[in-house]
């Protein structure tokens, strides 16, 4: 598809999705609150770990179409939603963000004393990307698992809510606004909200991360949650191999925002292409029968390391 809006909007629009069934666990967190995973695939396969986007859940339009690539490649998958991200309310005020690791090393931890099992790999969207490359460089050696992929990966995060505030990118903007604006009136009206402010006259992510998700989590303001929070910084760090998949044209952010090579460790594997939106990654000369090739270059990944693993 020619344009990098028409390879973000087609997917979330009019992709197909397969028609599969997957098996929801709750897991209860030491802190009273919960996650909730959905498990598909045999589970005596490698276990890959995937992980959403901004207000993404399993209905988002790379998610179930990306466990049945992974079945296919004799892989299972476990998807995690992130706190307030499935059907129902979180229970405690914090919800998620984009630098929030320790929920990701629990389901980790979770999964290899439930299950006897060690995740192979993890694979982050947007948000959940950022949030993974972050863990892969906070965790460094001691990380467990045996390869990731991210895609699509706001690097830095102020960067990413200026361009989103400018321009044909403000539609994107107003869409994910809005959802948060509905989760967090959702999930207000079950518990006393700790933060005295409208929430409807917030209109650009720079102030609503500033006036709640940077005060619900500890932050100092917007300014601190992005600095502390963009995953550019620790990709020095990862050692663990690391497939990152990005545009140029990606709407969400600008190119200078895209890592250089003397940022990333020698284990990080930077595939950039010219075309392909955010989270769009289309080939093909007719939308009709679209191609997401994203997802053939992470298979191919995952097997070339289920090789070396064995």
């Amino acid at each position: 598809l020619p344009t990098a809006h028409l390879q973000t909007i087609w997917p979330a629009s009019f992709r197909k999705q397969p028609d599969i069934e997957v098996t929801r666990e709750r897991v209860e967190l030491a802190d009273g609150d919960f996650l909730d995973l959905d498990w598909y695939g045999n589970l005596d396969h490698p276990l890959v770990l995937i992980n959403h986007g901004l207000e993404g859940s399993i209905n988002s339009h790379y998610a179930l179409p990306l466990m049945d690539t992974l079945h296919k490649a004799d892989f299972a998958s476990v998807f995690m939603h992130f706190r307030n991200c499935s059907e129902e309310p979180n229970r405690l005020a914090k919800a998620y963000h984009s630098g929030e690791t320790g929920d990701i090393q629990t389901i980790i931890q979770h999964i290899l004393e439930n299950y006897q099992r060690e995740v192979f790999a993890a694979i982050g969207f947007s948000l959940g990307g950022n949030a993974l490359l972050k863990w892969l460089g906070e965790s460094g050696k001691s990380n467990p698992l045996t390869c990731a992929a991210a895609v699509s990966v706001p690097f830095l995060l102020a960067d990413s809510a200026k361009k989103l505030g400018s321009g044909f990118s403000q539609l994107y903007q107003w869409h994910l606004l809005r959802s948060l604006k509905q989760s967090y009136r959702k999930k207000f009206s079950t518990i006393e909200p700790p933060l005295n402010i409208r929430v409807e006259k917030l209109n650009s992510f720079r102030e609503f991360d500033d006036k709640v998700t940077a005060p619900l989590h500890g932050f100092q303001g917007v300014d601190d949650y992005y600095q502390q929070s963009s995953s550019r910084q620790y990709l020095h760090n990862i050692q663990v191999p690391t497939c990152i998949i990005h545009s140029q044209d990606d709407p969400f952010m600008y190119q200078d925002s895209i890592p250089n090579k003397n940022e990333i460790s020698e284990h990080v594997e930077m595939n950039i292409s010219k075309r392909g939106g955010h989270v769009g990654f289309i080939s093909g000369a007719l939308p009709w029968k679209p191609a997401y090739w994203h997802e053939k270059v992470i298979c191919n990944f995952l097997k070339r390391h289920r090789t070396f693993a064995d």
